[in-house]
């Protein structure tokens, strides 16, 4: 199936925002308020923060939060933004590049124009992961939106400066090699957080023949127009945000709390009518198309146990609950779901939306397989 286009062209757009005269800056979003909050402020684009997303749902960075929690919290994201989404998917979720691949299309389906995918370290020695696992999966994402007609830009994060057991001397030489190969394998930028020298940075970005993008997130970065001047097109400001937020708050509780006072909340705040001015009335659709799907090369990863048949169970007072496994990559996660009551014939909002986003993505994908580039 191929995307509308209106889709399409906010995918254009975002590759576009990249070749402007100033850089692309994201100050990246984590829930649909923090969303409106940026792009009130001027954002031209939304990234997202893995770790705010996790944080806000209850879950520590890295791949903690189910990846039926990340799809939901990235449709109420897409249903906000007026301008395009990209979505940090840390290192792919599941166990191989058909699960990010999976994971991918049904970012898709929701209206992502974009992902941040990173090759991280590996879990049981803790050192950089080997490139090629990355090489795999942005392969296979960059078939799947081929498949789909979007062209998605698909950021590469290289970790080179953040993990452990790379040589500081090497990791500039490293860094460089990891990129071209994923941009080989169908990357369209390069993110490396804890590159700050600018003589680095520079030099990078003159070796690359996509954009850079650089990590500002921190006390002490370097400016805009530092990072611009060393070359970089995009600087992203990742969990930064929600850091502030967070302390910020804390702050404004401590301040209750032991001094009976609200000065630090009331300095800076917004009016109800202001707050729900922010968003838009947008009616929940309602409708009953799903047809039955077939499964097919899904294997058992996040995506394709999202779409499996769900058992029912029924609490005291008549109400289905739905079992919903999802892969993480620690596990199994087992979650239920509010359903319908029995004898009714129409399903509940959350699981009618899994549906939906299951039916559409698995009719268009069929039986293809994706391959490497």
């Amino acid at each position: 199936m191929t995307m509308n286009r209106e889709h399409i062209a906010r995918a254009e757009r975002f590759h576009q925002l990249h070749n402007e005269p100033r850089p692309l800056v994201l100050a990246n979003a984590w829930d649909a308020a923090s969303v409106r909050i940026v792009e009130e402020a001027g954002a031209q684009a939304i990234g997202t923060t893995s770790a705010g997303m996790a944080w806000t749902q209850g879950y520590s960075d890295g791949e903690q939060m189910p990846v039926h929690e990340l799809l939901a919290a990235c449709q109420r994201i897409c249903r906000t933004a007026s301008t395009p989404v990209s979505v940090d998917i840390e290192r792919g979720y599941g166990r191989d590049a058909k699960d990010t691949g999976g994971l991918v299309g049904a970012l898709m389906q929701l209206g992502v124009v974009g992902i941040n995918i990173e090759d991280g370290t590996d879990p049981g020695t803790h050192t950089l992961a080997h490139p090629s696992i990355l090489t795999r999966r942005i392969a296979c994402a960059r078939d799947m939106a081929r498949h789909h007609g979007l062209p998605l830009f698909i950021n590469a994060r290289i970790d080179t400066y953040v993990a452990t057991g790379t040589e500081t001397a090497a990791r500039l030489e490293e860094t460089r090699q990891r990129a071209l190969a994923y941009i080989d394998a169908g990357a369209d930028g390069i993110f490396v957080p804890g590159l700050a020298d600018l003589g680095d940075i520079a030099h990078l970005a003159r070796a690359l023949p996509v954009p850079l993008n650089i990590y500002a997130g921190y006390p002490g970065a370097p400016s805009v127009d530092a990072l611009q001047r060393a070359g970089a097109r995009r600087i992203s400001l990742g969990c930064g945000p929600m850091q502030s937020v967070m302390a910020h708050l804390a702050r404004i509780a401590a301040e209750a709390f032991t001094e009976g006072r609200y000065d630090t909340m009331a300095t800076h705040m917004l009016t109800p009518a202001q707050a729900n001015a922010l968003f838009r009335s947008t009616p929940v659709r309602d409708d009953n198309t799903t047809h039955r799907v077939r499964r097919t090369g899904m294997g058992d990863g996040p995506v394709g146990l999202l779409f499996a048949q769900p058992r029912h169970s029924v609490r005291p007072n008549g109400t289905r609950l739905s079992d919903v496994e999802l892969t993480t990559r620690n596990g199994m996660h087992k979650t239920t779901v509010p359903g319908v009551a029995r004898g009714s014939a129409r399903p509940g909002l959350a699981q009618q939306a899994l549906r939906r986003l299951a039916a559409s993505f698995l009719g268009a994908f069929g039986g293809t397989r994706a391959g490497g580039r």
